[in-house]
């Protein structure tokens, strides 16, 4: 993998002309340490307290990685560090310092740049040590006639680059499906009436440490019941019942690079006539939907399709009332449908990368970007509807389903990823 981060480091570089570039590492936390996504891209470098910077224009050290010394009694404690050397031996940087050397040596790469590349994150602290390099520059520049004399957020560059996946990055991304896909399919035959939402969740789990992913992906949705009507639902704690429906939505992160699968499934094994109703309108939302997902066209024609399907099959059913154009023009649809149908997906679950350039302008889908698509519908109770729109039948609520796959824009259409668990309703009932 080294000889892909050099190459994206060198492509990064060539966007930036004369520029210079500062990414910073994940801050420490209290839970289980997840390196930050665009310096992990970029170096494939996993500890806290580092910085790399990327500097173009230098004749000796384009790539030079601040780091976390060697320090005998720390690493009793803490763990090892991969210190100095190995920054330049393992990860391919022309020059590393000790991350306490960075006021001091920073100066040397931003003095020549034109422009530095810079993302204002949550770390104020390192916010402020940035800014006051590039001001203390920009004051000086009179007398030296070069240094930044703007700055540019890094992101701008750097994600139109991460949108479109790699080989190396596409393979990371189907073990985690693989792993997920695994645990689903585990899920959905242990799941039976009286048992709890939090034992699907720890079966699930199980499998996704078992199988080698550094664990989910996200806090995995397993909601029985009115539960599923909560699209963040977490608790996990409710006894399930025959006659429920149990949607899942669960990934796993394998090697830094995620799967985002969501299921819907009858607790007992067969659906009602409501629940099956419904259930086959989402399904042939998200089939057309698919379709949609090929070279050409438009992110957002992937949403506008599965909305189309909702909409008419819930007037068809009664639950909404008037003409499909003007429901979806007024978002009539939206108390029952109320998300986006579909995100990036990548080293993180919603991946960077715009979904439209302004009002009119959407994403037009290329080969090698990776997305989900994920109707759903979901009759909540006490839904505050629009005035002309009618009471919804008992008989419907307290139903909430959503089908979600993972899908790669190929050079002639797609490839659904997540195939491997089923979601016909032949398939799932028992």
């Amino acid at each position: 993998m080294q000889a892909e981060y050099r190459e994206r480091r060198q492509q990064l570089m060539s966007k930036i002309g004369n520029g210079t570039a500062i990414f910073r590492s994940a801050p420490i936390a209290e839970h289980a340490y997840r390196q930050d996504s665009d310096f992990f891209y970029l170096t494939g470098f996993h500890e806290p307290q580092a910085v790399a910077v990327l500097a173009p224009h230098h004749p000796e050290h384009q790539f030079v990685l601040f780091v976390q010394p060697k320090d005998r009694e720390k690493e009793v404690w803490s763990g090892y560090v991969c210190g100095v050397d190995a920054a330049k031996a393992v990860y391919g940087a022309d020059e590393a310092y000790p991350i306490a050397e960075l006021n001091e040596k920073l100066p040397q790469y931003l003095e020549k740049a034109d422009r530095l590349y810079y993302h204002l994150g949550s770390d104020r602290a390192f916010n402020e040590t940035i800014l006051r390099h590039y001001q203390s520059l920009l004051q000086t520049y009179p007398k030296r006639g070069t240094g930044p004399i703007a700055i540019e957020d890094a992101k701008t560059v750097l994600s139109s680059m991460r949108l479109v996946k790699s080989q190396s990055e596409l393979e990371l991304l189907r073990q985690a499906v693989a792993i997920a896909t695994d645990a689903h399919n585990h899920a959905r035959k242990f799941a039976a009436p009286g048992r709890y939402e939090y034992e699907i969740q720890a079966e699930i789990e199980h499998i996704f440490r078992r199988r080698g992913a550094a664990g989910p992906a996200y806090s995995s949705i397993v909601a029985s019941g009115v539960n599923a009507c909560v699209l963040h639902y977490i608790e996990n704690n409710r006894q399930m019942q025959d006659g429920e429906l149990l949607l899942i939505d669960a990934g796993c992160d394998y090697g830094h690079y995620n799967s985002d699968i969501t299921r819907t499934f009858p607790v007992g094994g067969k659906f009602t006539p409501e629940q099956k109703t419904l259930y086959e309108i989402v399904l042939e939302a998200q089939k057309q939907a698919i379709a949609q997902v090929k070279p050409g066209n438009t992110f957002k024609s992937v949403h506008d399709t599965a909305v189309r399907v909702l909409t008419e099959g819930l007037v068809e059913l009664g639950i909404l009332k008037g003409e499909v154009d003007k429901i979806i023009e007024e978002e009539k649809y939206k108390p029952y449908y109320m998300h986006r149908t579909s995100h990036w997906l990548g080293l993180d679950v919603h991946d960077v990368g715009v979904y439209q350039h302004g009002d009119d302008n959407p994403k037009i889908l290329q080969p090698g970007q990776v997305l989900t698509v994920e109707p759903g519908l979901y009759i909540v109770p006490d839904t505050k509807l629009a005035e002309d729109q009618p009471e919804t039948d008992p008989r419907w609520i307290g139903i909430g389903i959503r089908i979600e796959d993972d899908v790669l824009v190929t050079p002639n259409g797609h490839e659904v990823l997540t195939a491997g668990v089923p979601k016909a309703v032949d398939e799932i009932e028992r």
